[in-house]
């Protein structure tokens, strides 16, 4: 009992000393004396008119503040939106109205050697160190390659609008000539990214830093619009003489000359509004070489989390690509009119901005890549609901109003599950990259993410035709796949018969793959990734860098 009695008091004791410690380090910081100042003005009378006064003035200035800091978010919201828009017009034109106009005389592999003009656009990493490092300070970090790069997007339209009518003449001759300039186009356009992508980090605050995806998406989406489905709307003759003419003629109300002109001169003037009108926030920049620059991509690479996330970029788009790359074109072969196809993404269109809306709530929770993968299931449903519908297009080229229905309500679930994915991982995108580096980080991940879309379409076009069994009526030896081919098969005023299409074969066998890398790979990678704290993507060299 004594030595219970005898431990207890030790244990008061050492408790009490714990205690004096305590109050001897809080005293010498100060701590007592602002918490008995705490106590002693809770008893005093407080002034009531002081303090009204004081509550309404402090009130008013933050309503102020807050009503500031709104405007100023909004208005940089516009200005991006607006400079993404112009991004998406040429953009539009390559990867969308282009290979619709070229298709009726070039096979699937001509097409998939033009798609290489898209490259640029995914392959923006290898300079974007520069963009981000050389730059005039009088004009500001991101203006010193906006402006030029703009100007020369405008100069370039104008020249190509005064020569494209002469290349489609002989397209089957001029194929590589068009596939260089459009390349050189699409170069500017991902040279032009960049630097848009780094001028959103600075302009827009932390906390409205995730409206950065949706001004990419509204913006981008509106000028791939404008040039994909509203130019081949008014392009088309029939789809003009239908809505728009009295006397019918065979040529629509737009020319793709005159579209390129008509943007060349916008690209031009937005260059000068930009110049003038539109300040760049004035921040001291550290210092930093292109080799350290690119050293800085170097060590993000080495960072295995990042080096995950690449590949899941550059493996996720397998699945749908083929689809996405093929089926509009394949059902333009079967005999779908051209205004048809452009009335269903026009419908499809505002409903692509509310998604995009809607997506960016869904997005800002803390599990921001959840979206992205319940969206990569939908994507290749959409692209197997597009295999039926090429196979059940009616043979005499006739479409009833449900079929078209069906094509709306196929285009609409592709664009909402693509709208998905892309605000969702462009949200995630922002809140790991590290604003210290600038637009580097964002910029390799957006291309890589980019060239995971691109690169398969090259391989998607050269295999439908290895996997397609045709021959002429004329001559059965002739194959009907090449471009001369097809061409000698016409001379001999025969057509091509198709014993094998391989449409389907690719389209099938990429869906099955993009399921197969789905389960084994890309879903468990993405949620272990999306669980992973901040710290777990920034590099150790930045200090040693930029100080």
């Amino acid at each position: 009992m004594n030595q219970q009695k005898s431990l207890f008091r030790r244990v008061q004791l050492w408790m009490y000393g714990r205690k004096q410690n305590a109050l001897s380090i809080c005293k010498k910081i100060g701590y007592l004396d602002d918490k008995r100042g705490k106590r002693v003005a809770r008893h005093k009378k407080p002034n009531k008119k002081i303090n009204s006064k004081k509550r309404l003035m402090d009130f008013e200035e933050n309503h102020n503040h807050q009503e500031k800091e709104q405007t100023n978010c909004m208005s940089s919201i516009i200005f991006l939106i607006f400079l993404y828009l112009l991004q998406g017009v040429p953009l539009g034109l390559v990867m969308g109205s282009l290979p619709y106009l070229l298709q009726p005389y070039l096979s699937f592999t001509s097409l998939g050697f033009f798609s290489l003009a898209s490259y640029p656009y995914s392959l923006k990493l290898f300079w974007s160190p520069i963009v981000d490092t050389v730059y005039n300070e009088k004009w500001g970090r991101r203006k010193s390659w906006v402006i030029p790069v703009q100007g020369s997007i405008g100069l370039c339209l104008l020249w190509i609008s005064y020569n494209i009518q002469q290349w489609f003449q002989e397209v089957a001759e001029s194929l590589k000539q068009i596939t260089v300039v459009f390349f050189i186009l699409v170069f500017l356009c991902a040279t032009q990214d960049i630097a848009v992508d780094g001028w959103a980090l600075s302009l827009l605050s932390e906390e409205n830093l995730i409206y950065a995806s949706t001004a990419q998406s509204i913006g981008l989406n509106t000028g791939y619009f404008l040039s994909f489905t509203v130019f081949l709307a008014f392009n088309s003759s029939e789809f003009s003489n239908k809505y728009f003419r009295s006397v019918k003629k065979d040529f629509g109300l737009i020319s793709l000359s005159g579209y390129m002109r008509f943007w060349g001169w916008v690209f031009i003037i937005s260059t000068m509004f930009v110049s003038f009108f539109q300040d760049e926030p004035r921040k001291k920049y550290s210092s930093v070489s292109i080799k350290n620059a690119y050293l800085i991509i170097f060590n993000i690479i080495k960072l295995r989390n990042v080096r995950t996330f690449m590949f899941v970029h550059l493996i996720a788009k397998i699945g749908s690509s083929a689809s996405e790359a093929t089926l509009n074109l394949k059902l333009l072969e079967k005999g779908l009119k051209k205004e048809n196809l452009s009335i269903a993404i026009l419908i499809n269109f505002p409903f692509e901005l509310i998604f995009g809306y809607y997506a960016a709530k869904w997005s800002s929770t803390s599990r921001k890549l959840l979206p992205w993968i319940y969206a990569y299931i939908g994507r290749l449903i959409a692209a197997f609901i597009g295999i039926l519908i090429v196979y059940k297009f009616p043979h005499d080229g006739k479409i009833n109003t449900e079929y078209f229905y069906i094509i709306i309500f196929q285009n609409m679930i592709s664009s909402f599950m693509n709208t998905i994915q892309f605000i969702s991982i462009n949200a995630f995108h922002t809140r790991i990259a590290d604003p210290i580096i600038g637009g580097t980080y964002m910029t390799l991940l957006n291309t890589v993410s980019n060239l995971g879309g691109t690169w398969p379409r090259y391989f998607v076009f050269e295999s439908i035709d290895f996997f397609t069994k045709s021959y002429c009526s004329k001559n059965i030896a002739n194959k009907c796949i090449t471009d001369e081919q097809v061409s000698f098969c016409k001379e001999l005023n025969g057509h091509c018969i198709k014993k094998v299409d391989g449409y389907y074969i690719t389209n099938l066998l990429s869906i099955f793959i993009g399921f197969l890398l789905f389960f084994l790979f890309i879903k468990p990678s993405v949620e272990k990734l999306q669980r992973l704290p901040l710290r777990a993507w920034k590099i150790s060299v930045i200090d040693s860098v930029f100080f």
